[in-house]
């Protein structure tokens, strides 16, 4: 990997967090303790575009720093780790069935899909020691409905990216 190509990945990278952070925060409807928001989405489409490592930092952060200027800075941790690690996985899995004849849409369904588990299971288990086992079950519904409307967006933007294919070419080749 030559200088262009980190660069390019940084700048990419600074580019997806920005989204995530402004999509969280642009509509966000309050639940009982966190809110559901537009952000998944491009949690992740980073994990697709930038890989598992540049993909889940771009998430982590991007998602972390929203919970911080939404005042919700005690989740900012776990947020950071959850989408971390979503990203992270969508990125593997991409990857790992990006040159299968399965058409483009149902590649990122199914990668947006297990990083949506993700997401969903990380928060529960944080909410167990937060909160205890009733108030985790209590946030469980809207965290799918979040990680539901993170993938049908991510897959409907997908093939909308005009700039997916030079992304893909060139961050992607690790």
């Amino acid at each position: 990997m030559n200088i262009n190509s980190k660069t390019l990945k940084l700048v990419y990278g600074a580019l997806f967090a920005a989204l995530t952070t402004v999509a969280t925060m642009f509509i966000h409807l309050p639940t009982l303790k966190g809110y559901v928001h537009l952000g998944d989405a491009f949690v992740m489409l980073s994990g697709i575009f930038l890989g598992p490592l540049y993909g889940g930092l771009s998430a982590g952060i991007g998602s972390m720093l929203s919970d911080v200027l939404l005042g919700y800075t005690a989740f900012a941790p776990i947020t950071f780790i959850a989408k971390f690690l979503a990203a992270f996985v969508i990125g593997h899995v991409f990857k790992m069935i990006k040159n299968k004849n399965l058409k483009p849409f149902i590649k990122v369904s199914l990668a947006d899909f297990l990083g949506a588990v993700v997401i969903v299971l990380s928060y529960f288990v944080f909410e167990i020691f937060y909160e205890g086992f009733y108030a985790a079950a209590l946030e469980i519904l809207p965290n799918v409905l979040q990680v539901v409307s993170g993938i049908i967006i991510s897959s409907a933007l997908y093939s909308l990216i005009p700039v997916k294919i030079q992304i893909n070419r060139e961050v992607n080749q690790n």
